[in-house]
C-alpha cells in the first residue's frame, strides 16, 4: 500500500513541486554559500588592514551594543509585560497593545528624530542655554551621537520582542501558580521572581536572541551615530576599498556572531520543558494594583509607549506639516519607487512561498522539509551580509554574459542583474522568505488533509482542490504575507543601500541621505510615511493576540 501511495504521489500533477521547492531552497540559500566561502579567500593586505586598524573596535563596539541592548530591552519588556498580563491597573487594556507600537519606528528614524532634539542645535539645549544663560561647554548634557545613544534608541524600539513573547508565556501560566505561592509564603514580587520569571525563561530568551539579531543586522543608526560596528565596517570596505573579498570576510564573522546567537538560544532551553495544567490562566488578573501602586505601573507602562513611538512621530508629523520643504513631484517619484519595489518584492517572496508550502504539504519528504527551513534561514542574517552573497555571484554572471555575447556579436550590453532591481528583489526574497513562509504555512495548517480528500472523493483534480478550496480559505494569511513583506522592505536600509540601481532612491534610503546631510527636518516626511505604513502589521499583530486570547 505504501509503495503505491509513492508511485502515485510521485507521478501527481503536483510532482514538479518537490524539485521546484528543492531548486528554490538552493537558490535563496547561495547569497549565505558565497559569504561563507569567501571568509577563506580574498586579498590578504585589505584584511591586514582591517585586522590591525579596526577589527577590534568592530569587535568590541558590537559586544557592547548588544550587552547594553539586552539590558535595556529586558528592563523594559519584561516588566511590563507582566504588568500587563497579570495586573489590573488604569488603562491596563489598552496599554496591552499600546506597547506594541513601537514596532513600527525602525531605528534609525527614532535616531534622526531624537538626535533634531537633543542636538546641540536642537531646541532642548537650545532652551537649556536660553534659561540659564550658558553657552557651549560650560554645562553637561548627554550626547546622543554615542555608543550609549544608539543602545537608548535601539532599545526603545527592539523592546517588543521580548514584550510579546514574555507576556504570550505569562498569559499560559496558570493561575494555580499565583495560588501556589502564596500559600508558600511568598509575596506578589517574590512570586514574580521565583516562580513567573523561571517558567517564562525560555520565552524570555527566544525574543532577546531576536532583539539581538536586530541589533547586528542595523546600520543606519549606528552609522548616523558614528559607531564603528560590523555593519558599517562591511559598508566601509565595499564602498571605500572596493574590496569584495574583504566586506565578505567582515560579513563572515558578523555571520559567526548570528550563528552563535541562534545556537545559544536553542542550547539555553534544551531540556526546559514546562507544562501548565488547563485550569484557568493568568489572563483573568489576579493582582489589582489600586492607588499609587496604579498610577506607578500605569506611568511605568507608558513611558515606553511615549518615548518609543508618540514622542518621536510627533516631532516627525510636525516637521512634515510645519517645517519640511512642501511636497514636490519628486517625493511623489521617490514614493512611488519604494511602493512598487516592495509590492513587487512582496508577490514574488509570497508566490515562492506558496509554492515551498505546497509542496511541504503534497510531499513532505525530509529533502522537502529541509528544504524549506534552509529558505527561511535568510530572516536570520542582516541585510548587508545577503547585500554582499547577492552581488557577488550575479557581478560574476553579468561578466559571464557580458564576454559570451562580446564573443558571439561583438555587442557591448550593460549590466543584466547586479546593479538592477533584479538584485533587489532576489536579496528581498531571502532576506524576507521566514516572514512569508510563517504566515502561509500557519493559515495551510488549519486546512485539514480530510477536505483535500473529501474534494478529491467529489470527483475534483487536485488543481481544482486547490482553486476552489485551498485558496479561498487562504486569502487572508495571503494577504497577512503580502502586508507584512511590503512594509519590511519598506523599510529594509543597508540591503537597499548596496544593491539599489544607480540613481534609484526610496523612502528608507532619502531619509538616510538627508540626515546624513544634517536635513533631519527634510527628512521628515519620508520617515512618517515609513512610520505609518508600519503600523499596518502591528494593527495586524494586535488583532491576532486579540483573538487568540
Amino acid at each position: 500500500m505504501m509503495s503505491k501511495q509513492r508511485v502515485v504521489r510521485s507521478h501527481s500533477p503536483f510532482a514538479w513541486l518537490k524539485w521546484a521547492a528543492i531548486g528554490i531552497a538552493l537558490l535563496l540559500a547561495l547569497p549565505v554559500l558565497v559569504v561563507v566561502a569567501n571568509v577563506f579567500t580574498g586579498s590578504g593586505g585589505v584584511w591586514t588592514h582591517l585586522w590591525n586598524t579596526v577589527l577590534a573596535d568592530y569587535v568590541s563596539n558590537s559586544l557592547l551594543l548588544m550587552i547594553g541592548v539586552a539590558v535595556g530591552v529586558l528592563c523594559i519588556g519584561v516588566p511590563v509585560a507582566w504588568l500587563t498580563s497579570v495586573c489590573r491597573f488604569p488603562g491596563a487594556s489598552v496599554l496591552g497593545w499600546a506597547l506594541l507600537l513601537p514596532l513600527a519606528m525602525p531605528a534609525y528614524i527614532i535616531a534622526y528624530t531624537y538626535t533634531g532634539l537633543l542636538d546641540f542645535a536642537g531646541p532642548v539645549q537650545g532652551a537649556i542655554r536660553a534659561l540659564s544663560g550658558l553657552g557651549y561647554g560650560e554645562y553637561w548634557f548627554f550626547e546622543i551621537r554615542s555608543l550609549g545613544g544608539a543602545v537608548i534608541m535601539l532599545s526603545l524600539v527592539l523592546y517588543p520582542y521580548v514584550y510579546l513573547m514574555s507576556r504570550a508565556a505569562f498569559l499560559e501560566q496558570s493561575a494555580n501558580t499565583l495560588e501556589v505561592s502564596r500559600t508558600l509564603g511568598y509575596s506578589n514580587v517574590s512570586a514574580f521572581f521565583r516562580l513567573a520569571l523561571p517558567l517564562a525563561r525560555p520565552a524570555i530568551i527566544a525574543g532577546l536572541t531576536l532583539a539581538m539579531m536586530e541589533v547586528l543586522a542595523d546600520y543606519g543608526t549606528v552609522q548616523y551615530f558614528g559607531v564603528a560596528t560590523f555593519t558599517t565596517g562591511i559598508m566601509r570596505t565595499f564602498y571605500g576599498f572596493g574590496d569584495l573579498a574583504g566586506a565578505s570576510q567582515l560579513a563572515g564573522i558578523l555571520l559567526l556572531f548570528v550563528c552563535v546567537l541562534i545556537f545559544t538560544e536553542r542550547y539555553s532551553r534544551r531540556k526546559l520543558r514546562y507544562h501548565a495544567s488547563g485550569l484557568r490562566k493568568v489572563s483573568q488578573r489576579e493582582l489589582v494594583l489600586s492607588g499609587w501602586r496604579g498610577v506607578a505601573a500605569c506611568v511605568f507602562c507608558c513611558l515606553p509607549v511615549l518615548f518609543g513611538f508618540l514622542l518621536p512621530a510627533g516631532v516627525l508629523l510636525y516637521w512634515s506639516v510645519f517645517e519640511a520643504e512642501p511636497l514636490t513631484w519628486d517625493f511623489l517619484l521617490l514614493a512611488w519607487h519604494s511602493f512598487y519595489l516592495a509590492f513587487l518584492a512582496a508577490l514574488i517572496v509570497v508566490a515562492l512561498a506558496l509554492v515551498l508550502s505546497y509542496a511541504l504539504r503534497l510531499h513532505p519528504s525530509r529533502s522537502v522539509s529541509a528544504s524549506v527551513a534552509s529558505a527561511g534561514v535568510g530572516y536570520a542574517l542582516p541585510g548587508t551580509i545577503i547585500a554582499i552573497g547577492v552581488i557577488v555571484p550575479l557581478a560574476w554572471l553579468d561578466h559571464r554574459l557580458i564576454n559570451l555575447v562580446k564573443d558571439v556579436s561583438g555587442d557591448k550590453i550593460g549590466l543584466v542583474f547586479s546593479g538592477t532591481i533584479i538584485a533587489l528583489l532576489f536579496a528581498y526574497a531571502v532576506r524576507f522568505m521566514a516572514v512569508s513562509l510563517g504566515a502561509v504555512q500557519s493559515g495551510l495548517g488549519k486546512i485539514k488533509p480530510s477536505m483535500d480528500m473529501a474534494g478529491r472523493s467529489l470527483g475534483l483534480t487536485p488543481l481544482q482542490v486547490l482553486k476552489r478550496v485551498h485558496f479561498p480559505l487562504l486569502k487572508g494569511s495571503v494577504l497577512t504575507a503580502l502586508l507584512i513583506v511590503f512594509v519590511d522592505v519598506l523599510k529594509e536600509l543597508p540591503a537597499t543601500l548596496i544593491l539599489r540601481p544607480f540613481n534609484f532612491n526610496t523612502l528608507a534610503v532619502r531619509a538616510f541621505e538627508l540626515a546624513s546631510d544634517e536635513r533631519l527636518v527634510d527628512a521628515a516626511p519620508a520617515s512618517i510615511m515609513i512610520v505609518l505604513v508600519g503600523l499596518i502589521p502591528v494593527v495586524l499583530l494586535n488583532r491576532s493576540i486579540s483573538k487568540h486570547h
